[in-house]
């Protein structure tokens, strides 16, 4: 792309409903903000209400259609998750971008309120849900899209430990976020799959920031993780602002197609402007994917 794509190329957003999940900061913050810029109705879908009041004003102070709105969400929760989507309901008839963003990484082994392992039941499970219940609103809107949040860092596993899901045999936590976002993308062109032979008209995209220097590093990593990644983002991380690129490109751009993969353009994928990406092997496993697809379904009765 000639010049590079960036948020002043984002088409006029008039009209739309978006729901941005961990807009409090970050990547999601950014997100939620370019697109209240161009005239979307956007929801901040926040676990940290306290942080997502800042973030409120903010897209507020750039808001050019309906005021923002937040919304407590906390997709560790499945019961926080079904809440949310009850209450968005009563306020909304229907939906038109779902940016799944919010997400942990490297923290030590914990578990979400309903037992999953942290990454996979925030990262993964979390989304799954409130993507299927969500859906219903989607259905029949023009050009309406679902774009998840991956990381290069899928590329780190070989594939899902269906036997070791919740990391109890063993657990190393840059494998657990690593797994998580392989989850992500296997979830993501599962959707799109699924979609098409519905004959929806919605779309699912994935989508990944390269490495770009957000709090996420620092969240819940332990002192030592958060101490090199502060080095390193100050060394080679690109800002939130870059890193937000890919998933505005793949929510907004005109003409793009489901399944498509977005990241940076620079080497290795690690920082530049928006371009499409191919997924690696591990995530274009269908196999893969419709039994996880099945399993995520089992465990958070979200159909």
């Amino acid at each position: 792309m000639e010049g590079g794509w960036d948020a002043e190329r984002i088409p006029d957003q008039t009209g739309r409903v978006a729901v941005v999940t961990g807009a409090n900061s970050g990547l999601g913050l950014v997100v939620a903000r370019e697109l209240a810029r161009k005239g979307a109705l956007v929801v901040l879908a926040c676990r940290n209400m306290e942080k997502g009041r800042a973030a409120l004003a903010e897209v507020k102070a750039v808001a050019t259609g309906p005021e923002p709105e937040l919304e407590e969400l906390d997709l560790a929760d499945l019961s926080s998750v079904r809440s949310f989507v009850d209450r968005f309901k009563a306020k909304h008839d229907r939906l038109d971008l779902l940016i799944n963003n919010a997400g942990v990484m490297a923290s030590p082994r914990r578990h979400t309120a309903d037992g999953f392992e942290l990454h996979f039941g925030t990262n993964h499970l979390g989304h799954f849900a409130l993507t299927n219940l969500l859906l219903p609103l989607m259905e029949g809107r023009e050009d309406a899209r679902v774009v998840t949040e991956s990381s290069n860092a899928h590329k780190t596993v070989r594939g899902i430990a269906f036997e070791n899901l919740n990391g109890e045999r063993r657990y190393f936590r840059w494998n657990a976020y690593g797994q998580s976002k392989l989850a992500n993308l296997l979830f993501a062109l599962e959707l799109d799959r699924r979609l098409r032979a519905q004959g929806s008209t919605v779309k699912s995209l994935a989508a990944h920031p390269g490495y770009t220097a957000t709090n996420l590093q620092s969240a819940a990593a332990p002192f030592v993780d958060r101490m090199i990644m502060k080095v390193t983002n100050a060394a080679v991380g690109q800002s939130a602002e870059m890193g937000a690129l890919p998933a505005l490109y793949a929510a907004t751009e005109p003409g793009l197609e489901g399944g498509t993969y977005v990241g940076p353009d620079g080497i290795a994928e690690q920082r530049g402007y928006p371009k499409v990406v191919r997924p690696n092997r591990a995530a274009r496993d269908e196999q893969a994917a419709r039994r996880l697809w099945e399993v995520s379904e089992e465990v958070t009765a979200a159909r």
